[in-house]
C-alpha cells in the first residue's frame, strides 16, 4: 500500500488517539498506585467507575438548626437558601449524586454515596459566615493550660466613650462594658458553645484565635462588621508565595471579592495601613472564630487578598470550599446519621447493561445489513469510544467523585444511537460521492469534507442541550446530561481521530479499493461504477450529452479549470474508454496524489 498524503495523516491521526488513551490509563493507574500506597487520603482512585447512591447505597443525615430559642420558628426562605447552599456544598461539581431535602419544614436530610468523612460532615452543618473586622486590641497569648497558669491579659486601653466612634477602628467603640465582657471572656469555654455567641454587625466583638497543635490563643476585641463575606465572590485554595515569588511551602486561601467588597477592603486597608499594632490588623472571623489576623502593610485595591493562618492542604480546600459556595443563614447539628441500601441496586445496574449491550447488538446488525463489513470500523469506533468515556469516568470518579447512577447509564445507552448517526452522515457522504462516479479514494475526502460538518453541527446541538439540561436539572438528571454531554466529546475525538483515519487507509486495500461485494462500497450494488478502474481497465464510454442537467454546469468548470496536459490526457482517456471531464479529471488528481 502506498504511503499518500492521505494516509500519512491517518496513521498520525492514529497514533494521537493511541497517546490519548495511554495519557489516560497512566492517569488512572498512577491514582490507583498512589491510592493502594496510601499517599492519595479519602478521594481513593480506582478501575472502577464510583457509584451512586441509586446504584450503591450511602449515609443519610438529618441536620437540625442550632437557634438560641428551640420553639422558634424556622423561616421558609432561609431553610430554602439553606438548601441550595448545601447542596452545592456536597455537590461539588454536581455529579456526585448527593441528595438534599427539607423535613417537617425545620430539618434538612442529606443523603450521600459511600461513606462521609468527617470534614465532610463539619463542612454540611458550618454556617462559615466570614466576617472582616478591624482589630481594637488584642490580650497576650495564653495557653491551653489550668487558669493559675495562664497569663494574663494585657491592658487595656480604657478610653470614656465621649463621642460616637467614627470608623471601625475607633478606640471609642471600648467603654467600661465592653472592657469588662473582654477581661471575663474564656476562649476554651466560649469556643466549645454551640452556637457561639453571636454579635451585631454594627457593634464590637470578641473572638479568639486558637492554634491547638501549640495550645494557645489570642484574644481579640474587634470593631464592627466592615466587609461582609457575601461580598466574596470566589475563593480558592493553594500555596502561599512570598514577595519575592518564592514558594514557602504553607498553604493559604485566595480571596476575590465582588465590586463593593472590593471598595471596602480597599478603603479598610488604607485605614489600617497607617495605624499602629495590633490596630494596623484586620481580622478574619469565622463563625466566631479568628482565621487570621494579619497586618495591613498595603492598600489593596484590586479586591484580591489570601488567608494564612496554620492551614493544612486539606484546611485550605475546605475553607475554601465553604466561603465559595456561600454562608448557611443558621447553623446546624446532625441530629441523626444512619446508612441507607441502595435504591436500586446491582440488578438494575445489570439490567441497564443488558440493555446497553443489546442495543449495541441491534446497531451493529444494522450495521452489518447495510454496509457489510464496512460495519466493522462501526463497530470498532463505538468500542474506542465506550473505552475512552469509562477511562474519563473512572478519573473523574477519583479527580471529582463523579458518581455513575442509573441514569447516567441510560446517558450512555442513548449516546450509543447518537454516535452511530455519526458514522452513518459519514458512509452515506462516501456512497454518494460513489454514485458519482468517483474512486473509493476521493469519495472518501470528498465525503469528509461534506460530512464532517453535519456530525459537528449534530454534536454541537446535543452538546448544548446537555450543558443546557445539566444546569437547569437537580439529583439524577445532572447525571443523564453529564453522560450524553461526555459520551458527545467523545464521539468527535473517534470520528476525527479514528474513523476517518481508518477508512483513508482501508481505500488503499484492494479489498475495499476496488468496491469488491462484500465491502459494502461495490458501485454496482450503490448504482454506479467508476469510468476509469486504473491499470488499464475501462468502463464503457459514455458520451457528455448523457450526463444529467443539473451535472452539466460542473463538467464545463471541471474542463475550464484543466491545464493543458491535464486536457490532453482526459481526451486519450475518453477516447480510450469513455467518461465526462470531472470524472477523469478526479482520476488524474487521484494518480497524482498517489
Amino acid at each position: 500500500m502506498a504511503s499518500t498524503a492521505p494516509v500519512r495523516h491517518a496513521r498520525k491521526a492514529l497514533l494521537w488517539l493511541g497517546i490519548i488513551h495511554l495519557v489516560l490509563f497512566a492517569v488512572l493507574t498512577t491514582g490507583v498506585v498512589l491510592s493502594n500506597t496510601k499517599v492519595i487520603g479519602e478521594n481513593a482512585a480506582s478501575f472502577e467507575p464510583k457509584l451512586a447512591l441509586d446504584l450503591q447505597g450511602g449515609t443519610e443525615m438529618i441536620l437540625a438548626p442550632q437557634l438560641e430559642d428551640p420553639n422558634a420558628t424556622i423561616d421558609a426562605d432561609q431553610l430554602a437558601q439553606a438548601v441550595a447552599i448545601i447542596r452545592e456544598r456536597v455537590s461539588g461539581a454536581g455529579v456526585n449524586e448527593a441528595q438534599v431535602s427539607t423535613q417537617n419544614g425545620r430539618n434538612i436530610v442529606v443523603t450521600m454515596p459511600g461513606e462521609i468523612s468527617t470534614e465532610t460532615r463539619d463542612l454540611i452543618k458550618s454556617s462559615a459566615q466570614m466576617e472582616f473586622r478591624a482589630v481594637l486590641t488584642a490580650s497576650s497569648t495564653f495557653t491551653a493550660v489550668p487558669e493559675e497558669n495562664r497569663t494574663k491579659d494585657a491592658d487595656l486601653p480604657k478610653p470614656t466613650a465621649k463621642a460616637d466612634p467614627n470608623n471601625g477602628s475607633d478606640t471609642n467603640w471600648i467603654d467600661a462594658e465592653w472592657t469588662k465582657k473582654f477581661e471575663a471572656w474564656d476562649c476554651l469555654t466560649e469556643m466549645s458553645k454551640t452556637p457561639r455567641t453571636q454579635f451585631a454587625a454594627d457593634g464590637p466583638a470578641i473572638a479568639c484565635e486558637i492554634d491547638p497543635e501549640a495550645g494557645m490563643a489570642v484574644k481579640y476585641l474587634l470593631g464592627p462588621v466592615e466587609v461582609k463575606g457575601a461580598d466574596i465572590s470566589s475563593a480558592t485554595s493553594g500555596q502561599v508565595t512570598n514577595s519575592q515569588g518564592y514558594n514557602t511551602g504553607a498553604w493559604g486561601v485566595n480571596l476575590s471579592f465582588n465590586g463593593e467588597g472590593t471598595q471596602d477592603f480597599k478603603k479598610v486597608t488604607q485605614r489600617l495601613t497607617s495605624l499602629e499594632s495590633p490596630r494596623n490588623q484586620f481580622a478574619i472571623v469565622l463563625d466566631g472564630s479568628v482565621v487570621s489576623a494579619p497586618v495591613s502593610q498595603a492598600i489593596i485595591t484590586d479586591g484580591n487578598s489570601q488567608i494564612t493562618g496554620n492551614f493544612t492542604q486539606q484546611s485550605a480546600a475546605q475553607l475554601a470550599q465553604q466561603l465559595k459556595y456561600g454562608a448557611l443563614p443558621m447553623s446546624f447539628a446532625i441530629q441523626s446519621d444512619q446508612q441507607v441500601s441502595a435504591t436500586l441496586g446491582t440488578d438494575q445496574l445489570k439490567m441497564g447493561l443488558i440493555a446497553g449491550l443489546i442495543g449495541l447488538i441491534l446497531v451493529a446488525i444494522y450495521s452489518f445489513f447495510q454496509y457489510r463489513l464496512l460495519g466493522l470500523v462501526t463497530i470498532a469506533s463505538l468500542l474506542i469510544a465506550g473505552l475512552l468515556t469509562y477511562l474519563a469516568i473512572a478519573i473523574l470518579g477519583w479527580s471529582a467523585d463523579y458518581r455513575l447512577s442509573l441514569a447516567g447509564v441510560a446517558g450512555i445507552i442513548v449516546a450509543i444511537g447518537l454516535t452511530a448517526d455519526s458514522f452513518i452522515v459519514y458512509f452515506e457522504r462516501i456512497r454518494d460521492e460513489l454514485r458519482d462516479g468517483r474512486s473509493l479514494t476521493l469519495a472518501v475526502e470528498n465525503g469528509w469534507s461534506r460530512a464532517k460538518r453535519t456530525i459537528m453541527a449534530s454534536k454541537a446541538v446535543n452538546l448544548l442541550a446537555a450543558v443546557v439540561l445539566y444546569f437547569v436539572s437537580v439529583g439524577n438528571v445532572k447525571g443523564f446530561a453529564f453522560t450524553l454531554g461526555l459520551t458527545a466529546v467523545a464521539d468527535l475525538v473517534v470520528v476525527f481521530l479514528f474513523t476517518h483515519p481508518v477508512l483513508q487507509i482501508l481505500a488503499k486495500t484492494r479489498f475495499f479499493g476496488e468496491g469488491h461485494k462484500l465491502s459494502g462500497l461495490d458501485p454496482s450494488l450503490l448504482g454506479a461504477e467508476p469510468l476509469y478502474r486504473g491499470a488499464g481497465t475501462f468502463r464503457e464510454r459514455k458520451d457528455l450529452t448523457e450526463v444529467k442537467a443539473k451535472d452539466r454546469g460542473a463538467v464545463k468548470e471541471a474542463q475550464r479549470r484543466m491545464t493543458i496536459a491535464e486536457r490532453k490526457r482526459a481526451e486519450e482517456l475518453e477516447r480510450r474508454g469513455g467518461g465526462t471531464a470531472t470524472a477523469v479529471k478526479d482520476e488524474i488528481e487521484e494518480e497524482t496524489r498517489g
